[in-house]
């Protein structure tokens, strides 16, 4: 193995379930009660050859017991602790990966408590600055903030990838041959038809403003607009055989990830009918093959498979299926004001939970060069590189008048892929320029940054009359 894993907390957690003691455990992979003790309390790592012996004996896939999902909880909860409220309680970094590694329900515990207090303050805020007849609205919105939140960190910590869901999606498109079809839409309306009795029409060329999508259940109609593209129609369509064919599965993940409220439960079922959706149209195995034999050229992907950007860089960033996995890539997607929309990781890059994204990450300058590709090497303050791209996309107005809608949408790996990305092609990893990058303001160490917003909360400041900087503060080291 490449480095040490220490994962006595899965170890455990799998023990546990399976209902043995630690005697028992040790009997049946031929290992000493001690030596499974010792793994446990994580003053032992787990071997390769424990790893394998425990996959086999109870047919567990090994790839659970990895330790990126405890890196991000790590990076989270150092985000968290750099609020002011907790001043003077400053764990040490090797503290919080002991809290981590030896009660990870404890850290995400915790981690839920702060976000419920971030929401709060946020929804304060609301009422503190609107006028008494707008707050009842605002209040509604900041509420209506948690289920979303709640989703995405579920999929952050599933690494974007959900293998029933995209084994069955990637059967289904097999047996209708629908991968790179011209008339891939065609495929998928007839499909609906002859297996749900399902009719699929066009929204009225009157109505512009008509729904993506709107399904008549008592007609058994989905009507579609007519704004949507090819790759949008098909994509559409993709969801709607999901609701369909795998409501069970889906239900079931539902169940399973404990969501706490009603409105969780039905954004997650949402985004894994959209999971299945893009699933569909870009079959693990088959897509998987020809990014690599592309080498990741984005636009290639699309043109070959008839996908669009957005849908081609969300479906890389899933590729993490295990014993076949792809290119770790993060991908997110931002509007205007650089509100993320979408983010998924496989990576280690670490995305902001509480405030703005870093001002130097090239995905928020995307929006100054429409449609130019923007390559750049990021380094986190952890000393990871990254090879990051960013693009910047519209939806075109369906009348005078309207706001054209645009977005940026950012996907990168670690720069020791690089040389699997077409796009970095011609570039000396060695000596290229490296932009130093951070989560966001308010916990980056980065004292020098020239485009800070606002000193970072864990550190102290001071303001020098005689002196004024770009920045008119000097962080203390």
């Amino acid at each position: 193995m490449s480095k040490k894993v220490y994962a006595g907390h899965a170890v455990r957690n799998v023990r546990e379930r399976l209902g043995l003691t630690q005697i028992d455990f040790a009997r049946r992979l031929s290992l000493s009660p001690s030596y499974i003790n010792q793994i446990e309390s994580n003053q032992r790592p787990v071997t390769a050859a424990v790893l394998l012996a425990i996959s086999r004996t109870f047919n567990l896939d090994i790839a659970h017991f990895g330790a990126d999902d405890l890196d991000r909880v790590v990076t989270d909860l150092r985000e968290a602790l750099a609020d002011p409220v907790f001043k003077g309680l400053e764990p040490s970094l090797q503290d919080l990966k002991n809290a981590t590694t030896h009660a990870p329900a404890f850290a995400h515990a915790f981690l839920r408590l702060y976000g419920a207090l971030r929401r709060l303050e946020e929804r304060r805020a609301a009422h503190d600055d609107a006028v008494t007849s707008i707050a009842t609205e605002l209040d509604g919105e900041a509420r209506n903030l948690a289920p979303y939140e709640e989703v995405r960190d579920h999929f952050h910590y599933i690494d974007n990838y959900v293998d029933g869901l995209d084994r069955a999606a990637e059967e289904r498109s097999a047996a209708l041959d629908l991968f790179a079809r011209d008339d891939a839409p065609a495929v998928l309306v007839e499909h609906l038809r002859r297996h749900h009795g399902i009719t699929v029409d066009a929204a009225p060329a009157d109505e512009p403003d008509a729904p993506l999508l709107h399904f008549d259940r008592h007609r058994r109609t989905a009507t579609l607009s007519r704004t949507l593209d090819p790759a949008s129609r098909s994509f559409r369509l993709a969801a709607l055989i999901a609701r369909f064919e795998q409501s069970e599965l889906i239900d079931r993940h539902v169940l399973d990830a404990g969501f706490r409220s009603a409105a969780a439960r039905e954004v997650c079922r949402l985004s894994l009918q959209n999971y299945y959706a893009g699933a569909l149209i870009l079959p693990y195995r088959r897509f998987a093959r020809l990014a690599r034999e592309t080498r990741h050229d984005l636009d290639l992907l699309g043109a070959m498979t008839g996908a669009s950007l957005e849908q081609v860089c969300h479906r890389l960033s899933t590729l993490q299926r295990p014993g076949e996995k792809g290119v770790p890539f993060y991908f997110l997607k931002v509007d205007r004001a650089g509100n993320v929309i979408k983010r998924h990781s496989a990576t280690r890059f670490q995305f902001a939970r509480y405030g703005g994204a870093c001002p130097v990450w090239n995905v928020h300058e995307a929006f100054e060069q429409p449609s130019r590709m923007l390559m750049q090497f990021g380094e986190m303050p952890d000393g990871v590189r990254y090879l990051c791209l960013a693009r910047s996309t519209s939806k075109p107005p369906t009348r005078h008048g309207q706001r054209e809608r645009r977005y940026a949408l950012g996907i990168g790996c670690e720069v020791s892929y690089a040389g699997e990305v077409v796009y970095a092609d011609g570039m000396d990893l060695k000596s290229a320029s490296v932009s130093p990058l951070g989560v966001n303001c308010r916990i980056c160490p980065r004292t020098a940054c020239p485009e800070r917003a606002f000193p970072p909360l864990d550190r102290e400041i001071t303001l020098d009359p005689d002196r004024r900087g770009v920045v008119p503060f000097t962080v203390r080291d």
